[in-house]
């Protein structure tokens, strides 16, 4: 697969002139998110899917698993590998594809293969394409997942074939990123000792159990991102028992605490939507 570059005014250029002034926003679903917006000055993160960072205008820099520093314009991380950025403007764009919603053997090459930076002009030109058009859309949603992989990758990433009985499991906790959802519940359902079904997990979606539900429940954070609410409060919506749980591993997965995540999302738009069944998910 090879990312079809469409032709526009509003594209933007790979170098050269800087793109028109960007506001902060996300569009996301339980499959993909898309973000525009302050980044800080993180520790190591941890995402539980493929990141791909593009710059809006100045490179930034990224250190894989403790490596050296690379200064690029995209890089991508694959899932649960931890990595450092540093962005050399205020803001910056950050798409996440969830691993277990795609065949990674079918994923773009420059996706499939990346770690680290990525030296093609071409991705760099498309995906900035695609967010100015996003950004230019009147409504800036996608109905679908795989609208937003065509714009973004010139078609609908492939599925990934899984277990039916795990696909059970992935949308249950999909479904409620928030519920207190145990490996013993899973195998139950899925008529399986704890030790068949964790296994079996783990071999059809790359991650063990608790990985997995660790991640769900750190990126179920960002829907509330733009709430004004106590943190507390918050922390136990998600599902964490109290607000030091919260803070040490939405810190690990995201590199900030909390309070830093909700005071830089004060101007954040947000839009898409979340799983089905999750109503307080719902936004214009």
């Amino acid at each position: 697969m090879h990312i079809e570059l469409e032709s526009s005014a509003s594209s933007i250029a790979v170098r050269g002139s800087a793109p028109a002034r960007q506001e902060p926003l996300m569009w996301l679903n339980a499959d993909r998110v898309l973000y525009v917006g302050l980044l800080g000055e993180p520790s190591v993160r941890t995402f539980g899917a493929y990141s791909i960072y593009v710059s809006l205008s100045k490179p930034h820099r990224i250190s894989v698993a403790g490596g050296a520093w690379e200064e690029a314009e995209v890089s991508v991380i694959p899932p649960y590998v931890p990595h450092r950025i540093a962005s050399g403007e205020r803001m910056i764009c950050n798409i996440l594809i969830e691993a277990d919603s795609v065949e990674s053997k079918r994923l773009p090459a420059f996706i499939a293969q990346g770690r680290g930076l990525v030296c093609e002009d071409e991705v760099l030109r498309a995906l900035r394409a695609a967010l100015e058009r996003f950004r230019c859309s009147s409504t800036r949603q996608f109905p679908q997942t795989a609208d937003f992989d065509r714009s973004f990758f010139g078609d609908a990433l492939a599925p990934r074939a899984i277990d039916r009985r795990i696909r059970a499991t992935l949308a249950r906790i999909k479904d409620d990123p928030n519920s207190h959802t145990s490996a013993q519940d899973c195998a139950d359902a899925s008529h399986l000792s704890v030790s068949r079904f964790l296994h079996l997990f783990k071999a059809e979606v790359g991650t063990p159990f608790r990985s997995f539900r660790t991640w769900q429940r750190a990126r179920s954070v960002l829907y509330y991102v733009t709430q004004n609410a106590n943190l507390a409060n918050i922390a136990l919506d998600v599902g964490y028992p109290d607000s030091t749980h919260f803070s040490h591993s939405i810190r690990q997965v995201y590199g900030l605490t909390p309070k830093s995540i909700f005071a830089g999302s004060r101007r954040l738009e947000l839009y898409g939507r979340a799983a089905a069944g999750s109503p307080r998910y719902q936004f214009a």
